[in-house]
């Protein structure tokens, strides 16, 4: 087993999906995932969508860096906050919200549960 792991997509058959019909307020965005890593509730990889807006909700801690395209990330009761490229942030357990693609995003992530 490799202890030095690139993140990347090469080689790597992605998941594909959607957000839930439920919580889907515009659009028609697909998503997709490569996934690294998976273990003891850690969690780290590539993901991607694009444009759509859609409710979300974290239970769980997410680090992420903005690879490329544009999003709008708003926290329920707060301000609107655009990333983009080299923008890097931090999903905390309990952040409730709302998150709309501008333009197809994709972006690195570390999620422990």
């Amino acid at each position: 087993m490799d202890l030095l792991v690139r993140i990347g997509t090469e080689g790597i058959e992605p998941e594909e999906g959607a957000p839930d019909p439920g919580k889907l307020l515009a659009g028609a965005p697909r998503f997709r995932s490569w996934n690294i890593e998976e273990r003891d509730g850690l969690y780290a990889g590539i993901w991607e969508a694009t444009p759509g807006k859609w409710r979300i909700s974290y239970e769980e801690w997410e680090y992420c860096r903005i690879l490329s395209g544009r999003s709008v990330i708003t926290e329920e009761g707060g301000a609107a906050v655009e990333v983009r490229p080299g923008d890097s942030f931090v999903l905390r357990p309990g952040f409730t919200g709302t998150w709309e693609v501008l333009e197809t995003t994709r972006k690195d992530y570390v999620i422990r549960l």
